[in-house]
């Protein structure tokens, strides 16, 4: 048994219970991103945040962006997609394009997949050789313990849906003409790689889940879920890293008519 095998993937909300949790985790996350970046409060700027999703194609890592990032001033959040690596970033080690948009003192980063590409697609597609993806574990471990030790908060979040579950989005997105531009050709044929993909997982998991970086697996069937637990998730983290700076949340009121 493995961490995608001991995930959930039952848990679920009602439409109801998911807005209204939802809702709630967003104004908190407003006030806590406010007080990180010193907007509210006496003006000390919180420790970097950054936040790392992977998953599954389709299992729902843009839609918990986008609930993430949502009630934030555009302003005070930087969202940013990696996509294969550029011919000319190919001529670089392969962290190297990872580090401009890595967040400062006070500011935050969303990841839209990650450097975690070496040690998933990469060593699954073989577009990485074996010494250089066994390598990478330790690369990686380095650069996200250095960025700890500088002072990062760093979420990471693992979006696990089941074959069936993915089957059945990729299907629905093959008949929306607004979405089919997410689905390819390669999407179809990595889902014939998913035992490579799973094995890798895990030896990920085993490897990079350590206390300064720690790994959260979210059960996504339920794309309401998702979204509540990736909100509740950052802003435990945030809260956390406050405390750990002697700082407490700053309490902000409730909505009105609540």
């Amino acid at each position: 048994m493995g961490r995608l095998d001991e995930t959930d993937l039952s848990l679920t909300l009602d439409k109801a219970e998911g807005e209204r949790r939802l809702a709630e985790e967003q104004r908190r996350l407003l006030a806590l991103r406010l007080q990180l970046g010193g907007l509210i409060g006496d003006g000390w700027l919180g420790p970097p945040l950054l936040v790392l999703f992977e998953g599954w194609d389709a299992s729902g890592k843009g839609g918990a962006i986008r609930r993430l990032v949502t009630p934030l001033d555009p302003r005070h959040v930087r969202v940013v997609q990696f996509a294969a690596p550029s011919a000319d970033e190919k001529r670089h080690h392969f962290l190297q394009r990872f580090w401009p948009p890595l967040p400062g003192w006070g500011g935050m980063a969303v990841f839209d997949r990650s450097y975690y590409g070496r040690v998933l697609v990469e060593r699954v597609e073989g577009f990485a050789d074996e010494a250089e993806w066994r390598r990478g574990y330790d690369e990686i471990a380095a650069f996200e313990q250095m960025l700890h030790v500088e002072g990062t908060t760093i979420v990471k979040f693992w979006l696990q849906i089941s074959d069936e579950e993915q089957k059945q989005r990729f299907e629905k997105r093959a008949q929306d003409p607004l979405k089919q531009w997410k689905l390819t050709d390669e999407d179809w044929r990595n889902r014939e790689k998913r035992p490579q993909y799973e094995e890798a997982l895990e030896e990920l998991f085993a490897r990079t889940d350590r206390p300064a970086a720690p790994w959260t697996v979210v059960p996504a069937e339920s794309k309401a879920y998702a979204r509540v637990a990736v909100l509740e998730t950052v802003n435990a983290a945030i809260v956390r890293a406050l405390r750990a700076h002697g700082r407490e949340p700053i309490s902000f009121p409730a909505r009105e008519g609540k």
